[in-house]
């Protein structure tokens, strides 16, 4: 089984100011723990970013660059989305195909948006997904707590399972990571 990291939209909009994760430094420290165990093991981590024209995610603004304390590697791999799930007219599995990835660890935001899409569309493709319970966030959104969307999306992608494929759902520091 060959892993990827897959980092989705963790990106200044959403980190600073109005639109603010809820407790993004924790979940940020998270995924840099889990980037660099994946670089140490030599696995692929691919970082996504979101753009939109004229919204404060539009490519090369300021609130489209990635996170200031995201720690990242020239490496890395990148991808650029216009659409929810990561997979939707981008290169991303063009990219896990030549690394051979079968397994996908995911973390980033908004776990009610892109995160929750990607997930799902990555085991309606056959990818075995390990969701990094507490590296992914968002924002309350009028009728739940950003608190509780977290715990309801780990709760209900843990229960989903596809014909070849798997959903864990796993805090950050228990995944294991090897090539």
């Amino acid at each position: 089984m060959t892993t990827a990291l897959l980092i989705i939209d963790v990106q200044d909009a959403l980190c600073t100011g109005e639109y603010e994760c809820f407790k993004i430094k924790r979940v940020i420290e998270n995924i840099n723990g889990l980037s660099a165990k994946a670089r140490e093991a030599g696995i692929p981590v691919i970082l996504i970013q979101h753009e939109e024209k004229g919204d404060q995610l539009q490519h090369g603004s300021e609130g489209w660059q990635l996170a200031e304390s995201l720690k990242t590697s020239p490496q890395d791999l990148r991808v650029r989305k216009t659409n929810r799930d990561s997979f939707y007219q981008t290169h991303l599995q063009a990219l896990l195909q030549d690394f051979g990835s079968d397994r996908l660890i995911i973390c980033g935001l908004q776990t009610d948006y892109c995160v929750n899409a990607t997930v799902r569309q990555a085991l309606k493709l056959g990818y075995d997904v390990v969701l990094a319970a507490d590296a992914h966030s968002t924002v309350d959104n009028g009728n739940l707590a950003a608190e509780d969307i977290i715990a309801q999306h780990n709760a209900e992608l843990a229960h989903l399972t596809g014909p070849v494929a798997r959903i864990d759902v796993i805090p950050a520091s228990e995944i294991a990571i090897k090539n």
